[in-house]
């Protein structure tokens, strides 16, 4: 005669099955946060000082629900601005949450206003990717950003109508070079493309930016950027 076992029993197994799964997953979830580095772990808040890791792009991109974090995150590493706030002309153009970059660890050519999102992400880029990259494939340290600007209130491709550019909203740059303490100046519209060492770092920048930024055109997208990298923080994600 087959034994019977009373409903019950099942579901008390169930129910220690269930609750030793998630006090496993509860375990290991509480391992990960505390052991797995910054840039590996998107609880944890963003740190510009550690190299990309799997979440740094995801965690650039949540700045912007979150001044207050994104401001504190370059307080941090000390980034030196000034506070922006502004409307423009026209009702697509605006800066909020917004800085005028006045230090980061390399000079640029122009004076930027940007978003601060915008800002933590070119910080990254620069300290983990530009700086490393020119001494590894040209031999000198950067001493200059070269950019074409920031903000600026007007449309994609600077037409008359359409979208808004991402550069009305101080939430893309145009980086047109690099100075080197050699004395050289490494251009996009001469170097881009070319299988040279200075065709190699611009690659690399180009390349490596796709993973901070939302959308980064090179030459290679079209003949309106071939003497600049555009780097933006839109809603979009396009690498080229």
């Amino acid at each position: 005669m087959a034994d019977w076992i009373h409903p019950n029993r099942h579901v008390r197994k169930l129910i220690g099955m269930g609750l030793v799964t998630i006090s496993l997953a509860w375990l290991g979830g509480i391992t990960f946060y505390w052991l797995a580095p910054p840039q590996h772990n998107p609880l944890k808040p963003i740190e510009l000082s550690t190299p990309p890791g799997v979440f740094t792009g995801f965690k650039l991109d949540r700045l912007a629900q979150n001044p207050q974090g994104c401001f504190a995150a370059l307080d941090k590493i000390g980034v030196a601005y000034t506070r922006v706030e502004r409307e423009g002309p026209q009702p697509g153009c605006h800066l909020r949450n917004a800085l005028t970059l006045d230090q980061s660890l390399t000079p640029y050519s122009a004076t930027l206003s940007m978003s601060c999102p915008l800002a933590a992400a070119l910080y990254v880029w620069e300290r983990h990717v530009v700086i490393p990259s020119a001494e590894k494939h040209l031999g000198s340290k950067v001493t200059r950003i070269e950019t074409m600007g920031a903000y600026s209130c007007r449309r994609v491709n600077s037409a008359k109508t359409g979208s808004w550019s991402e550069h009305a909203t101080g939430d893309a740059v145009d980086i047109s070079g690099f100075s080197l303490a050699d004395g050289r100046t490494i251009l996009v519209k001469d170097s881009f493309g070319k299988a040279t060492s200075e065709g190699r770092f611009l690659a690399e920048v180009r390349d490596r930016a796709c993973n901070l930024f939302s959308a980064t055109l090179s030459p290679d997208y079209n003949a309106l950027h071939a003497n600049h990298l555009h780097l933006d923080m839109g809603l979009y994600t396009i690498c080229s």
